[in-house]
Order: structure tokens, then C-alpha cells, then sequence
């Protein structure tokens, strides 16, 4: 396979751990060979700095917490052909949506200010601003392809991209399920 057969990846996080990029490294010797097959384009994972004008597949882990969030889902769904949801923070907000049934003042209060014992105060500076509501990130742009897990596990991971690299449609809930 040629350079310019492979198909281009992107991904990125969003608000959540980062646990699901942890999952794709844990396909260990498989990376090998998925590095035959695919270019990462643009990743944490990677030094690429700018999302290429077109890429064939998006993955996106983590919900949609603040403005960059959004940015950035909306600017994979501008350049990606086929954009992933992986993780349950992807696929419905999971622990970031924890904070949906409160007001976001009482959140950020406990969180900075009532449990501090060190300069007690809210952030401000360098960090942006949190939506009232986390959402899923179908919530804010279309999403073809649902890879639920906390995290989903490698092999889940590497069936959904051996699907799509040999032209088929994956069907995630054969390999995966919610919360495992």
C-alpha cells in the first residue's frame, strides 16, 4: 500500500481523561500495522499542530464542555468525511455530564472555592469559560459512527478501524457496550 492510499485519521479530546487515546495505544503491536494502513494527521498523539483541509476519519473523544470544545467538533465535522464518537464522554457526556443536574455557580463554588485550603478562588485566566450544560458530541454536530466504553477497549477500537479501512461499515455494539 502506497502513501497515498492510506486513509488519513485525526483525533483529539475533548472535556474527559483521555483514557480512550489510552485504549488506542493499548493495541500494542497492532499500531504497527494500523500505521501501514493510516496516516494520523492530526492527534495529541502526534506533532501536527492544524486539522488538514480534508480527512477521512475523525475521532473525537470526550464531551462538549466549553467553547474550544464546540470549535473543535465543529471544525472536525467541516474536515472529516466520517467522524467517530468514542467513549461514552463522546457518545452521552458520561462523568464531564455529571454536573448538568446542578447550577454551574454551586459547581464551580465546590470545586474551587468550598473545598480550597490553598488560595480559595475560581480560575479564570487561560481557561475557557464552561457551558452551562456538557453535551454529547452529537449534541452539537452529526456524528456517523458510536463507539460506546469507559474506555471502549482497544480490540473495539481496532475492529471499528479495520471496518472502515476495508470499506465496511461497523456495526460497534458487536464489540462493545456502555460503561465497559
Amino acid at each position: 500500500m502506497t502513501d497515498q492510499a492510506k486513509i488519513t485519521v485525526a483525533t483529539a479530546w475533548l472535556d474527559g481523561c483521555s483514557g480512550c487515546h489510552m485504549s488506542f495505544l493499548d493495541m500494542d503491536e497492532r499500531l504497527i500495522e494500523l500505521a501501514r494502513q493510516v496516516d494520523i494527521v492530526y492527534s495529541p498523539l502526534v506533532d501536527t499542530k492544524s486539522l488538514p483541509e480534508r480527512v477521512d476519519v475523525g475521532i473525537l473523544e470526550g464531551s462538549v464542555s466549553n467553547e474550544d470544545d464546540l470549535e473543535l467538533a465543529r471544525e472536525f465535522r467541516r474536515h472529516c468525511r466520517l467522524l467517530i464518537s468514542l467513549g461514552d464522554c463522546a457518545v452521552n457526556g458520561n462523568v464531564p455530564a455529571m454536573r448538568n443536574p446542578f447550577k454551574l455557580d454551586a459547581v464551580m463554588d465546590r470545586a474551587y472555592v468550598e473545598t480550597a485550603t490553598i488560595q480559595p478562588q475560581r480560575p479564570s485566566v487561560g481557561v475557557p469559560a464552561l457551558f452551562d450544560r456538557v453535551r454529547p458530541v452529537h449534541g452539537v454536530v452529526d456524528v456517523d459512527v458510536f463507539v460506546p466504553g469507559c474506555p471502549p477497549p482497544a480490540d473495539a477500537i481496532w475492529y471499528v478501524l479495520s471496518e472502515l479501512i476495508a470499506g465496511r461499515t461497523p456495526d460497534p455494539t458487536r464489540v462493545t457496550k456502555f460503561g465497559a
